[in-house]
């Protein structure tokens, strides 16, 4: 876990367009706040640079007390169409001004407008439903148990593997940890879970070996036959990199679901809503996953999740039999649907590509600075990571990158903590209404930071 100081210290005075840095960090009065949460709630939730928001608007992030920050972050890849957009507040504005907050899964209007706007941006819109949920991990569990339920219904108990790959994560859940793949999150799980399986994933840095042949004698050496697999799930891309498939990869992955009749899903959570370039992270490999799940990008701004998938699968429980007591609640959907029409209209989808082809070959020029700790760097359209690790090795270096994370912070270029199987990533995720302008001052910063702190370093 990052550890960050929470002794204010003295640091430059920033003012620029798109920063402003007056006071010391972590600011003197706001140590009261984290004493209260220490006192209030568990450990976990701490681990952030120590900011306290006051407020976010566009692109940037404020205190209470005249510092402003430039977002990386995207809160954590949520606020992709940016923070508080006037027509998301505006729409929630007039629910609360109607009174309608809560609904359970009572229907209100805005619910069919948004499955519906949803389903029109699915693999097909004739083909495919949509399932409103609240968290990630909601969205990752039901498609686990549609999966292994189509599977159960159609075949019968033998067809009961769940194949997911290592390093993966699909949420905190019971479920969503037994198909995660870091075994530091599943210690607590004690002799269950035997039918889900991990694979490992093709990122061509951890594991060199990128090839589908891997992952057909994975199965084969833990006495998997491939019609006994209920269904498949990998995140579009690995939150702990980003990392990606080899798009011949995955065109070989759902031929092979295609043939054994295994429901291939692909976790949208942090990739999807455009964050890549493209509406969804799988359009770039080509392929039509049967089960898609999304959540943080969906809305910009409250919590909300989906599912989308094909109608055969996802119609396999009677009404009032698959809900939650959340779903498709009012001011989350609202908030979708107001996201969704911004991104489109303002073609944020287009704008993350074309800033992604600026901040790529920024990032990996800034790498190849420091090839011998920056051990490699993976991108795609506003999200990408650069891995931190032991000079001239693989071994994550978690405190290396926090160090470079928490420079950032000093400079007012704001990032969550480091990422990956051990905190060694630094994770870039700007909103995608970022403009170029913006988007250069971050690269300057980031690079001023790891100057200042890998520079000190003998090569």
């Amino acid at each position: 876990m990052a550890k960050y100081n929470l002794d204010p210290v003295e640091v430059p005075k920033i003012r620029t367009k798109y920063r402003r840095i007056k006071t010391k960090l972590p600011v003197p009065e706001s140590l009261s706040i984290f004493r209260f949460l220490a006192e209030s709630e568990p450990e976990s939730m701490m681990g952030q640079p120590p900011i306290v928001w006051d407020k976010a608007k566009g692109f940037q992030v404020y205190d209470k007390w005249g510092n402003k920050w430039l977002d990386w972050s995207s809160g954590v890849l949520i606020t992709n169409a940016g923070h508080a957009r006037k027509k998301i507040i505006r729409g929630l504005r007039k629910l609360l001004d109607r009174k309608l907050i809560s609904t359970y899964v009572f229907v209100h209007e805005k619910r069919a407008e948004l499955t519906k706007m949803i389903q029109q941006i699915s693999p097909d819109p004739s083909g495919y439903l949509v399932f409103l949920l609240s968290t990630g991990s909601e969205a990752t569990e039901n498609c686990i148990k549609l999966a292994k339920t189509y599977a159960f219904q159609k075949y019968g108990p033998q067809k009961k593997y769940f194949v997911s790959f290592n390093n993966a994560f699909h949420g905190r859940t019971l479920g969503a940890q037994l198909a995660g793949g870091m075994d530091k999150l599943k210690t607590w799980i004690v002799d269950e879970g035997h039918t889900f399986v991990q694979v490992p994933f093709p990122d061509g840095f951890k594991n060199e070996d990128t090839s589908f042949d891997l992952f057909l004698r994975t199965l084969q050496e833990k006495g998997i036959k491939p019609e006994d697999i209920a269904g498949i799930m990998t995140e579009s891309y690995q939150g702990v990199g980003p990392d990606f498939l080899p798009v011949d990869y995955a065109q070989k992955l759902e031929e092979f679901c295609h043939k054994y009749d295994i429901v291939s899903i692909y976790d949208e959570v942090q990739s999807g809503f455009g964050r890549t370039g493209k509406m969804f992270m799988f359009e770039h490999y080509g392929v039509k996953p049967d089960l898609i799940a999304c959540g943080k990008g969906i809305s910009s701004s409250l919590p909300l999740s989906a599912v989308i998938g094909r109608k055969d699968i996802m119609s396999r429980y009677p009404p009032g039999s698959m809900t939650s007591t959340h779903s498709g609640s009012p001011l989350p959907v609202v908030a979708a649907v107001e996201s969704l029409k911004i991104i489109l209209k303002e073609k944020l989808v287009e704008n993350a590509r074309k800033l992604g082809e600026i901040l790529i070959p920024e990032l990996i020029r800034i790498r190849n600075k420091y090839p011998d700790v920056l051990g490699c760097m993976h991108g795609e359209g506003l999200v990408a990571g650069i891995q931190v690790v032991k000079k001239g090795t693989k071994i994550p270096d978690s405190e290396m990158a926090v160090k470079i994370n928490e420079k950032c912070f000093h400079k007012g270029l704001l990032m969550f903590a480091p990422v990956g199987i051990a905190g060694e990533c630094l994770k870039i995720a700007p909103p995608l209404n970022t403009t170029e302008e913006a988007l250069r001052e971050g690269i300057q910063v980031f690079e001023e930071a790891c100057d200042e702190i890998l520079g000190q370093l003998k090569f």
